[in-house]
């Protein structure tokens, strides 16, 4: 999912009923204007979600943690290196590494001749899991195209709503998938998101936001995955989810999260 996620609803739906307040027309639809300008209002509130999950300190960060009984790291340094390591029915030891988008997977600390799909489930999987774990420093990636859609109160609070969606060029193979996020206006957290996407007969998710802790600087927070009928608007979500409409599917937690780095200089 994102570069990774899933498919496409008409762009009106997206600009619904929970936004309370529509950005001041400053041109035309015709001339692309006021495109232009959500668009850069998109940018600007995304990049202060990033600066307050923890920055630039994410250009450099060398961490683990747990998800699913699997073990994950992520280095950011000198690109982007994603590990997980697992054990299987039988006792194997399954390591997979992702290094600046190349895959490759050992058994055992042997390595193994994938075929080409299954090098691109494994990969969109690991990359997946760092995705969310990480949010919302993937959001500034080139392929991702971030549009203002607009205001909304959810739970007595105020948010700005980001539309997120992904270039084809180097938007991964889920490029039409499409993302909404609801960023804090005091806080700039990324309190609450959604996505909409195609594959397995397609589906429609929003997750709420608990648990959040900040680890050297990072801050990470753990997700209630819900499920929504296939159609639904996005931007409906929230106050579906206020009513209790929604059925929780998942819990996406991430256990003993660690700075590696600080763990070096301890040791």
């Amino acid at each position: 999912m994102n570069h990774y996620y899933k498919t496409a609803l008409i762009a009106l739906s997206l600009i619904g009923l929970n936004c309370k307040d529509q950005p001041k027309e400053k041109g035309s639809a015709a001339d692309g204007t006021v495109e232009t300008v959500n668009d850069n209002k998109g940018e600007i509130i995304i990049e202060e979600a990033i600066k307050a999950h923890g920055g630039p300190l994410y250009d450099s960060a060398n961490y683990q943690f747990v998800f699913r009984d699997k073990l994950y790291t992520f280095n950011n340094k000198n690109g982007n290196t994603y590990t997980v390591h697992s054990i299987d029915s039988v006792g194997n030891r399954i390591a997979d590494y992702l290094k600046n988008g190349t895959f490759k997977r050992t058994v055992n600390e042997n390595p193994v001749t994938l075929s080409l799909e299954d090098k691109t489930k494994y990969s969109n999987a690991l990359n997946s899991v760092v995705y969310f774990a990480t949010l919302p420093h993937k959001l500034k990636d080139n392929a991702v195209i971030k549009q203002y859609v607009g205001e909304a109160v959810v739970k007595g609070e105020d948010y700005d709503v980001v539309k997120v969606t992904f270039k084809q060029e180097g938007g991964g193979v889920d490029h039409d998938d499409i993302f909404m996020y609801w960023i804090n206006k005091k806080s700039h957290y990324i309190n609450y998101l959604a996505y909409s996407y195609s594959v397995n007969e397609g589906g429609v998710r929003f997750r709420s936001a608990y648990n959040p802790r900040t680890v050297d600087g990072i801050r990470f927070q753990d997700y209630i995955n819900w499920e929504a009928p296939i159609g639904t608007s996005l931007s409906d979500l929230p106050a579906l989810f206020e009513k209790g409409q929604l059925k929780e599917l998942s819990r996406i937690e991430t256990v003993d999260v660690q700075n590696m780095d600080a763990k070096d200089i301890e040791e």
